[in-house]
Parts: structure tokens; sequence; C-alpha cells
């Protein structure tokens, strides 16, 4: 994500498309399923779903401004579990995660206008490990997604929905193995720089 300040003004968005091969061998080692490649519309749906779920907490409680992971499972949906980034630098996160949910986050990522985020892609990199295996993101420069946010949160700043272009590099993870596991996530454009270390407790009863 952008800087803090930046975010109202562009917003800041996030997306995911399908396992690629190398991904799906650092899934299988990890205990994960593989499953076949969203088309652009499902991508795109997952991706207004995530920022809506970004959106849905006001500062003191936000995901993406969590520093320990207490906030993590705020608004989580039934299908899916999202993992958020920073607003800038590096934090440690321990969340604990049902089992049988796939995992979505995104490595940098940015809403805003298609100029804007040609600009933002044309540098941005990212990586992301997963129990010491590397995870091969996507790269998604297109799409507009609707954001539905509520009052004083960090992204959009004000309550209701906002129409964006959203463009990023995002990983989807199908459910981990019920145990401990790491999971490293970097990402950056230009100056700013973001990353997060996960530790995911999945669906054992063992608390964070």
């Amino acid at each position: 994500m952008p800087p803090r300040s930046a975010v109202p003004l562009l917003l800041s968005a996030v997306l995911l498309t399908g396992c690629g091969t190398a991904q799906e061998s650092a899934a299988d080692e990890a205990g994960t399923a593989s499953s076949p490649t969203p088309t652009a519309s499902a991508a795109g749906t997952i991706q207004g779903r995530w920022w809506t779920w970004a959106s849905s907490e006001g500062e003191s409680t936000n995901p993406v401004a969590d520093t320990t992971g207490e906030f993590c499972d705020r608004n989580q949906p039934e299908d899916v579990w999202f993992l958020a980034g920073t607003f800038g630098g590096t934090v440690r996160r321990t969340c604990t995660v049902p089992a049988g949910r796939p995992v979505v986050f995104p490595l940098v990522n940015l809403a805003g206008s298609e100029a804007v985020c040609e600009e933002f892609m044309a540098v941005a990199e990212g990586r992301a490990t997963l129990d010491g295996e590397p995870v091969t993101p996507e790269r998604v420069e297109e799409g507009d997604v609707a954001v539905t946010g509520v009052a004083g949160n960090p992204l959009t700043g004000e309550e209701g929905t906002t129409v964006s272009h959203a463009c990023g590099l995002w990983v989807r993870l199908q459910p981990l193995r019920p145990g401990r596991h790491t999971l490293s996530v970097r990402g950056s454009s230009g100056d700013f720089r973001t990353g997060v270390d996960y530790t995911l407790i999945v669906g054992t009863g063992q608390r964070a």
C-alpha cells in the first residue's frame, strides 16, 4: 500500500489472480491444495471484497495499521481469510486462521486513476515465502473495484462506496494444513516499502 497520507487521495488496492506452477509447487510442500486460475472477473470480485474488508474498521482496530495481529480476525468473510500489508515499514503479526480457508493478501498495491496505476506498477516489486519456500505472486495492472468503507477508516477516509482503478501484486494460497506456519511478505514501489512477518496458527485450537 502507498503511504498513509496518500491513501485517501488514491485509495489503495490489492489484487489476486490464480497460482502459477511455481506457486502450486510451493503450496503443495506447505500443505495447501492447488486450484484453477480465476477469471479476470473473479479476480476483480475478490479484490473489491479485500478492499471493503480493509476499509471496514477505524484506525485503532484496522488490520492494515495493526502492529501485532490482534485485529486480523475483524470482519473476515466465511469463505476466505484476508491478510493485510502495512502503510509503510515492516511489522510482525501473529494470526489464528480457521482451517479450510484460502488465504489472500497483497504484496504492494494501489487504487487510483489508470495513469497513477501505470506509474506505480512500472516499478512495483514483491516477494513472499511460506514456511521458507518462495511463493510466486501475480501481477495485475488493470481493473475497477467498488470499495465500501466505514467512517474514520484510514484507507478511504470516509463512509460510503467509491469506485477506483486498481493495480498491484497479490497472492492467493489454498487452505494451509493445521498447525503453525511462517509467512514473509515484502513489497515496494519507488521509495515506498512495506513488509509483514506473519506467524499463522491454522485450525488447531492453539492460541497466539
